[in-house]
C-alpha cells in the first residue's frame, strides 16, 4: 500500500498473484508513484543506528530544541514511494513537536524489502510481535528511550496509507508500547495476510463484523489483557486508492476491542472544512476511538498551510490542502500545551 497503497512482496518471496499483474502494477508504479517534491526548507532529520533490525528499516529523528529529558516519542510511519523525509517535510509534525517538546521517530522503508517501498502490513513475519518490521520499529522506541531521552511511558505512533496500516499493526502486537495511535487512510490489522488479499481490502474493500475484527487486532498480542491503545481514524471520502469503508471498519474494529458500541456518543465538526468528527467514550467519558471523515479529498494526510495554531504541512501528492490533520492527532496523544 502506498500514496496509491501499492502493495509488493519482498524480492525473493513468491507471490500469489500473477506475474502479468504484478510486472502491470510495478510499471504503473514508476509512472504515477513520485514522491512529491517540499517547497519548503527541509526538516532537519538526524540517522540514527545501533538498534535491534531484524526488518532492515531504517531509523531518523528529529529533536526539537531544548528538548527535556523523559519526553513523548511520536513515531511516523510514511506511505509507499515515500521517505521519512519527505513525510517530516510534508505532514507538519515538526511544528508541534518544536511547541510540545517531544520526539519524532521516523522509520523508513527500503527498496530491498519492498520494490515500492511499502511498509509489508499484508506480510505475517513482518506484522507478528517480535518479527520482521514490527520488531524494528518497536526496537527504535526502545532505543529513542534508552538514548535520546524518550519517555516509554508516552510513545505513540500515526502513519499514511502502507504506513497507516502497519500503524494498526503495531498497535495490535505492542500494545504494551504505544499508548496510542492515528491511522491515516489506512486498513484493519490483518484485513490481508497475502498480496492478492491487500487488494480487496484496498477496494472494494473486506466486510467482517466488529467481532471477527476485534479477535484479529487481539491476536497480535494474545496474552495483554488491557488497556488497549486509544485509536484515532482518518480519512478521506474520496479516496478511491484505500477506500472510505476501511474507515468504517477500523472503527468496528478498535471499538470492538474496546468494547463499545459502533454508535459514537458524540459528534461535531472540525474547522476549518467541516471535517465530520466521531467519538467513541467508555463509560467514564473518556474517548477510546474516534473517527475523522475529511469531505472532499483523496488518498493521503490532510494539511493546511499557514501560520495560524491549527495550520500546518505543506501540500504536495497525497498531502491535500484541507485541514491540518497533525494539530488534532498530538492533540489527541494528549501532547498539546505539556499535557
Amino acid at each position: 500500500m502506498s500514496p496509491r497503497n501499492i502493495p509488493f512482496r519482498r524480492k525473493g518471496t513468491r507471490s500469489r498473484t500473477p506475474l502479468r499483474r504484478a510486472a502491470a502494477v510495478t510499471i504503473a508504479a514508476a509512472a504515477l508513484l513520485v514522491p512529491s517534491t517540499p517547497a519548503h526548507a527541509a526538516v532537519s532529520l538526524e540517522p540514527v543506528t545501533g538498534f535491534d533490525n531484524p526488518g532492515g528499516l531504517s531509523m531518523y529523528v528529529y529533536r526539537p530544541a531544548d528538548l527535556p529529558e523523559k519526553a513523548p516519542v511520536v513515531v511516523a510511519l510514511h506511505g509507499c514511494t515515500q521517505s521519512a523525509q519527505d513525510y517530516a517535510d510534508h505532514s507538519g509534525l515538526d511544528k508541534f513537536a518544536d511547541q510540545n517538546k517531544f520526539l519524532l521517530v521516523f522509520a523508513e522503508q527500503s527498496t530491498t524489502n519492498n520494490p515500492n517501498r511499502c511498509f509489508n502490513w499484508f506480510q505475517p513475519g513482518d506484522i507478528s510481535r517480535d518479527q520482521g518490521e514490527a520488531a524494528s520499529i518497536r526496537n527504535m522506541v526502545d532505543h529513542a528511550v534508552a538514548t535520546l531521552g524518550g519517555d516509554g511511558n508516552r510513545v505513540h505512533v500515526t502513519g499514511l496509507s502502507a504506513g497507516g496500516a502497519m500503524t494498526a499493526a503495531m498497535l495490535a502486537t505492542y500494545p504494551d508500547v504505544f499508548k496510542s495511535g492515528a491511522i491515516m487512510a489506512g486498513l484493519p490489522y490483518k484485513c490481508a495476510t497475502t498480496m492478492a488479499e491487500a487488494f480487496t481490502c484496498m477496494n472494494p474493500g473486506s466486510d467482517r463484523t466488529p467481532a471477527q475484527w476485534a479477535e484479529l487486532a487481539r491476536s497480535g498480542n494474545p496474552s495483554w489483557t488491557g488497556p488497549w491503545p486509544r485509536v484515532a481514524i482518518w480519512h478521506g471520502t474520496s479516496d478511491t486508492t484505500v477506500v472510505p469503508s476501511n474507515a468504517d471498519e477500523l472503527r468496528d474494529q478498535w471499538t470492538a476491542v474496546h468494547n463499545l458500541s459502533q454508535e459514537p456518543t458524540r459528534t461535531s465538526t472540525l474547522p476549518p472544512n467541516n471535517t465530520q468528527h466521531e467519538e467513541y467514550a467508555d463509560a467514564s467519558g473518556s474517548v477510546a476511538v474516534e473517527v475523522n471523515r475529511v469531505p472532499d479529498i483523496g488518498h493521503g494526510t490532510p494539511v493546511h498551510p499557514g501560520p495560524g495554531p491549527e495550520d500546518c504541512g505543506q501540500t504536495g501528492q497525497y498531502y491535500p490542502d484541507s485541514i491540518c490533520s497533525s494539530y488534532y492527532v498530538t492533540q489527541f496523544f494528549g501532547l498539546h500545551n505539556g499535557a
